[in-house]
């Protein structure tokens, strides 16, 4: 019987098979540390000194080359339009983002001087950073006493809210448009004149929203 030679790939007296050798395996090397350097200090005394130091810089010839400013943004805020009248007054209001004007109250002239102050305090109610004024011209252009009048309540009005800018614009065809737009609506306007006081305000103040936003 003959002897069975583990190196033999096959049956016994069958030819041997040549098998590829396997390289042995490379050594494995462990993974240095990182090294970090760090600076001790001492504490015990309490922390060292800080040194905020500042540059002073000259502008009295102009800003420095290569320094841009970015601009100015507008304002946002709540925008209040004003329509004057010798017996009442209409006040409308912008939305937030100073878009759409909606009535807001009429207000009845006063000889104290209740309802600029009533103004005021509307102002601050709704934290309104703008207020539009009507400037009542005759078609030609020309200013009449109406004009002058809403000129004088714009300047009274604007010593009581502070730095809120009042804008004059035309307001020649606002209580005509706004009566038209009553009279759209099925209401009548003669027999609310409260009522067309606060939509001529509307008129203003979105002729003002309109004009700034197409501008913008």
């Amino acid at each position: 019987m003959t002897e069975h030679n583990p190196e033999d790939t096959g049956p016994v007296g069958e030819r041997r098979r040549d098998l590829p050798k396997v390289p042995p395996a490379r050594p494995r090397t462990a993974p240095q540390p990182a090294y970090h350097p760090t600076t001790e200090i001492d504490l015990s005394r309490g922390f060292p000194p800080v040194s905020n130091e500042t540059a002073e810089i000259d502008l009295s010839k102009g800003l420095p080359a290569g320094l841009s400013v970015p601009p100015r943004r507008r304002r946002g805020g709540r925008v209040m339009g004003v329509d004057v009248g010798t017996v009442r007054v209409g006040i409308a209001l912008s939305d937030a983002t100073g878009t759409l004007a909606s009535p807001l109250e009429t207000v009845k002239r006063a000889k104290d001087e209740s309802d600029l102050d009533r103004l005021a305090a509307l102002v601050v109610e709704h934290e309104v950073t703008e207020v539009v004024v009507g400037d009542p011209r005759h078609l030609s252009g020309a200013s009449g006493a109406s004009a002058e009048d809403a000129d004088a309540y714009s300047r009274a009005l604007a010593g009581r809210i502070g730095d809120v800018p009042v804008h004059r614009v035309d307001e020649r065809l606002s209580t005509v448009t706004a009566a038209q737009s009553l009279r759209e609506a099925g209401r009548d306007s003669r027999a609310q004149r409260s009522v067309i006081d606060q939509a001529a305000a509307v008129v203003i103040l979105q002729q003002f929203l309109d004009t700034r936003g197409s501008s913008s």
